[in-house]
């Protein structure tokens, strides 16, 4: 795992820590170091146990949380990580190259998220029952059309030199991070109302219950942090 600090990007980040004594700064960066490296462990956790639990092969549905949990609480996870200063897995020291893992784990996700919404659909229809008739489907149909959104922001992106932008490029790129932070927030809800099934509490009880309902939250804290110091405009020191 590679470790950086102060790495420069084409986004400037907020001015976070400023203030602080040398102590207080280096012990403020450790805590963001252990907070990043806990967010990629809880997603790549969250992603084996629901796996696990669903048993996938035993029935459409149980194809339905496992491409779901890789799509949203990994692949999402670690496209949006990939770009942060603290501490990411992937060994690329150029901005170009994370973009492109970015698109790569960003496309995993919409084809995953694609493939969990066919295995529900073809599961619910086989046994006749009707769509969209709890909270967990219609926040998990809400997270698909803000995930589709922030990919067509980030076409856009992709295709903006041919499309000669201009200065509307730093817009669109705060309009993909915010439909990508939006969809994000929207996926942990998701996963939060799953643990909240019934299907989920008939296989989980007890205190490992609590814990899945609390552990999506902290890589959704994590993400949102990033992403709110890396597009909040810096504070004008005055003199």
């Amino acid at each position: 795992m590679r470790c950086s600090i102060g790495m420069r990007s084409e986004v400037e980040y907020s001015p976070v820590g400023e203030g602080l004594g040398m102590r207080e700064y280096w012990l403020y960066v450790w805590m963001r170091r252990v907070a990043v490296i806990a967010a990629h462990v809880i997603a790549l956790g969250l992603t084996i146990l629901m796996s696990l639990l669903s048993r996938p092969g035993t029935s459409l549905f149980s194809w339905h949380p496992v491409c779901m949990s890789a799509a949203f609480c990994l692949c999402m996870t670690e496209g949006i990580l990939l770009f942060s200063t603290e501490c990411t897995p992937f060994c690329f020291k150029s901005r170009q190259a994370k973009v492109r893992m970015h698109w790569f784990l960003q496309a995993l996700v919409l084809a995953g998220g694609a493939g969990g919404l066919a295995f529900m659909v073809a599961s619910k229809s086989l046994s006749e029952r009707p769509h969209l008739t709890t909270w967990h489907g219609w926040l998990g149909a809400s997270t698909l059309v803000a995930t589709v959104l922030q990919a067509g922001c980030g076409v856009g992106l992709l295709l903006s030199p041919r499309l000669r932008l201009g200065t509307a490029v730093s817009r669109l790129r705060l309009y993909h991070a915010t439909c990508g932070l939006l969809a994000y927030l929207l996926s942990t809800g998701t996963v939060v109302l799953a643990v909240c099934s019934d299907w989920f509490q008939a296989t989980v009880r007890g205190p490992p219950w609590y814990a899945f309902l609390l552990l999506p939250f902290f890589p959704a804290l994590v993400v949102m942090n990033q992403i709110t110091n890396a597009y909040l405009p810096k504070k004008k020191l005055s003199s």
